[in-house]
C-alpha cells in the first residue's frame, strides 16, 4: 500500500504525494513550526529598532556584537540545553557545572600552576562525564530528568565549595591574554575569541542536529519515544548522548565564563539553568520535545541579552526588570506554542 493512501486517504502518483483532505493542511502544519522562530526574530528586530529610536548610540553593529560578547558562555550552555529539551528532557545542573568548571580552572591554574592547555581539556572531560552519568541514570533507572539533574545541580554546586568558598582570581598569562584579546572586524567593530568559539559550537551543533543520524534520532525521540523504540532507533544512546553534550557544553561555558570573569567562584552562574531554558523556549523549541531549531536558540539568547542592554541604556530601571520582562516573554511564547500545537492536532 502506498504511503500516500495512509496520509491522504487516496493514492497519489509515484513520487508525488497526494494532497491532504481539505487542501494543503500538511504543508501548512509544517510551516507553523517556523512561527515561534519568526516571532522571536521579529521581536529582536522590533527591540533593536525601538532602542535605536529611543537611545543615542544604540543602533550600531557593535551593540549587537557586545550582546554576543557578554553572552557567549550562555549561548554555549543553551546549545547543550537545546539538545536535551528536543528529546523532551530537562537539565537543571548546567549552571552548577559552569560554576564547577570555573572553580576547577581557577584552582588548578592559579593554585597548582597547571598549564591551561591541560586544565581546559580536563574540565571539558569532567563536564561530559557528569552528563554521561546523569543520562545513564535517567534512561536505565527510568528516573525523571528533573530529579536526576536536580541532584546533579546540588552535587556540582557542593563540589565548588569543597574546592573553596571564596573567589579565586585567575592571573595566568594565557587566560589573561585570551580574555583581553579582540578580533577586529570592518567598521571599527570587534568580537572576543569567546564569541568565535560560541559560534563554532552553534555551527557544529546545527550540523549534528540537521545532517546526522544522531540529530534525526534526537527529534524522533522527542516526538515520541515509544514510536522511536518501535522503529528500532537507539533511544538509550540518544538520551545518554544529549546529556553528555549538555555536560560538555556546560563545562565549555564555564571555561568561557572564567575567561570573561577571570575568576572562579562557587556562586558564579546561579540561575543560569533558568536563563538557558528561557532562551531555548523563547527561541521556539517545544518543552515537550520534537520541534525546535538552534537558530531560534541563538535568537533567544540575543533577546535576553538585548533586554539587559535596553535596561542599561535606560539607566533608571533596576536590573531586576530583566527577570520581569523575561517572565512575560516566557508566558507569551509558551502560549504561542500551545496554540500552534492545538492547531496541529
Amino acid at each position: 500500500m502506498s504511503q500516500d493512501i495512509l496520509v491522504t486517504g487516496k493514492p497519489g502518483k509515484p513520487g508525488k504525494p497526494g494532497k491532504a483532505a481539505g487542501g494543503d493542511f500538511g504543508r501548512l502544519g509544517d510551516r507553523r513550526k517556523y512561527i515561534p522562530v519568526l516571532a522571536t526574530a521579529s521581536l529582536l528586530v522590533a527591540m533593536f529598532t525601538v532602542g535605536g529610536i529611543r537611545y543615542e548610540g544604540f543602533a550600531s553593529g557593535q551593540v549587537v556584537l557586545n550582546v554576543f560578547i557578554d553572552n557567549a558562555f550562555l549561548l554555549v550552555v543553551a546549545v547543550g540545553m537545546t539538545f536535551v529539551i528536543l528529546t523532551g528532557g530537562i537539565d537543571l545542573s548546567v549552571g552548577s557545572v559552569v560554576a564547577l568548571s570555573t572553580m576547577i580552572s581557577a584552582s588548578l591554574v592559579t593554585g597548582q600552576g597547571w598549564p591551561p592547555l591541560l586544565v581546559i581539556p580536563l574540565v571539558l572531560l569532567i563536564g561530559a562525564v557528569l552528563g554521561f552519568v546523569m543520562g545513564c541514570m535517567i534512561h536505565y533507572f527510568e528516573i525523571q530528568p528533573f530529579i536526576v539533574t536536580l541532584a546533579g545541580m546540588f552535587l556540582a554546586r557542593g563540589l565548588c565549595y569543597t574546592i573553596g568558598t571564596d573567589s579565586i582570581p585567575i592571573t595566568d598569562e594565557t587566560y589573561t591574554a585570551l580574555a583581553q584579546a579582540r578580533i577586529d572586524l570592518p567598521g571599527d567593530m570587534f568580537v572576543s575569541p569567546s564569541v568565535v568559539i560560541a559560534l563554532a559550537v552553534v555551527a557544529v551543533a546545527a550540523y549534528v542536529l540537521h545532517y546526522t543520524r544522531l540529530g534525526r534520532n534526537v527529534y524522533a525521540t522527542g516526538g515520541s519515544e515509544q514510536s522511536a523504540l518501535l522503529m528500532g532507533l537507539p533511544v538509550a544512546r540518544t538520551k545518554i548522548a544529549v546529556y553528555t553534550v549538555s555536560g560538555f557544553c556546560s563545562a565549555l561555558g564555564g571555561v568561557l565564563l572564567s575567561l570573561y570573569m577571570l575568576s572562579g567562584y562557587g556562586l558564579h552562574a546561579v540561575g543560569m539553568e533558568l536563563d538557558a531554558i528561557a532562551a531555548v523556549v523563547i527561541g521556539g523549541t517545544l518543552l515537550t520535545g520534537g520541534s525546535g531549531y538552534l537558530l531560534g536558540t541563538v535568537l533567544g539568547v540575543l533577546v535576553l541579552g538585548l533586554i539587559q542592554t535596553v535596561i542599561s541604556f535606560e539607566g533608571t530601571l533596576s536590573s531586576w526588570w530583566t527577570k520581569i520582562f523575561i517572565g512575560l516573554l516566557l508566558f507569551v511564547f509558551i502560549l504561542l506554542q500551545r496554540l500552534i500545537s492545538a492547531r496541529r492536532t
